[in-house]
Formats: structure tokens, sequence, C-alpha cells
């Protein structure tokens, strides 16, 4: 089949046919096999275009992160939670924090994307104030399963990790479990457990809101 003909027939979405929408789905299975490649892509752009004024990169940063993350004995999707939670920095610096829960919500547990999403408002805690802003605000969310590991994960994977002399791992030791994990079928119930609460890894500091 030519490349012409692999395309569909219509100019509005609501006058494709069945066959348009077969086509379309069968393009979009290999498309959404190579979502590791571009994740990794775009870490390693991370590497170069990155924040100003920090003492590491924001790849650095995330490869930081998940290297604390792994030595706490921290599982497969905490520890890719680690890695890419600031994935959205290079498109979205204002709401980073959803847009990376986003890229890993279909293919990790409900707790750890809800911990990415929030971590950006949890991570005021450390110098919002310096702003004149709410360095509590994230109390509104007190009441709510996940805050205790929302608090942990940036006390002791987050805001500490910008360090430019911690021994990191490089990402060729995460690429493995990156690629595992985004080959996982997206909203797998069995994956997602929504609802469900994991112990979060007890080694390492003592929780944020306790400090």
């Amino acid at each position: 089949m030519s490349n012409e003909s692999r395309v569909v027939s219509f100019t509005q979405m609501k006058d494709g046919s069945r066959d348009d929408y077969l086509l379309l789905r069968d393009l979009e299975r290999p498309y959404q096999l190579g979502t590791a490649d571009r994740v990794l892509a775009e870490l390693r752009r991370q590497g170069t275009a990155t924040l100003e004024g920090y003492r590491i990169t924001r790849l650095e940063h995330g490869l930081q992160s998940a290297t604390r993350a792994e030595a706490d004995g921290a599982d497969l999707d905490w520890i890719v939670g680690a890695l890419l939670h600031d994935i959205g920095d290079g498109l979205a610096p204002q709401n980073h924090d959803r847009m990376s829960a986003e890229v890993i919500r279909p293919f990790v547990r409900w707790e750890v994307a809800w911990v990415v999403e929030h971590h950006g408002i949890f991570q005021m805690h450390y110098y919002a104030h310096h702003y004149g802003w709410d360095r509590d605000a994230r109390e509104r969310f007190r009441d709510h399963p996940c805050f205790d590991a929302c608090a942990a994960f940036c006390e002791r994977w987050d805001q500490a990790s910008f360090d430019p002399d911690y021994p990191t791992k490089p990402l060729e030791h995460f690429e493995p479990m990156l690629r595992e994990v985004f080959s996982r079928k997206a909203y797998d119930p069995d994956v997602i457990r929504d609802g469900v609460v994991t112990e979060f890894p007890t080694v390492g500091n003592e929780l944020a809101h306790r400090a």
C-alpha cells in the first residue's frame, strides 16, 4: 500500500468511516510503542537545555532523584516516577508537575501519579516563604491518603537531589526500568490500582511533614 493510500478520507473527524478509524488505530500502535524512546530523548535533551542557576542539569536532577529512590529500596514505579517527575519542565515550566504526571499516569500506580502531580505544591514548603508565598499550601491535602508519600518523596528524593557530588547512576542504568514501565498496557487496572496506597519506603530521612 502506498503512503498516499495510508491516509484517511476525511477532513472533518465527524465524516470519518470505520475504515478510516481502523487505519488510524493500526498506524497509532507503532507510534505508541515509541513512547519510551521519546521520553528518553526528552531526558537527554534536559542534559543540555536546562533551567539556569542550578548546580546540576534537569537530567542530573532526575537521575539523582531516581538513584536516591533506588537506594531507599523503592519499587519500579517509584523509581521511574522519581526519574520523570520533572519531565514536563521543557514545555510546561509553570505546571510541570501536572504535565509530568500525565506522561506516566497510564503506566504507573495511581499513588505514584498523584505524588508526581502534586509534588510542586508540596515542594513549596522549602522555598515559598522567600517569595512571600504560602509555604504550607500543601496543608490543603493533609487528609489525602497520599499526603505522607508526597511529603516523603519531596524530602528524600526531590529537594535533596541538587548535589553535583552525589554518586548518581547514569541514564543507561534506568533505561531498562523506564522501558519496562512504558511497555505496560495503558490504564491496566491491575497496574493502576486506583485508590490503593502502599507503604512508602522507610529508609532515609524523616518525613518532611514531621520535620
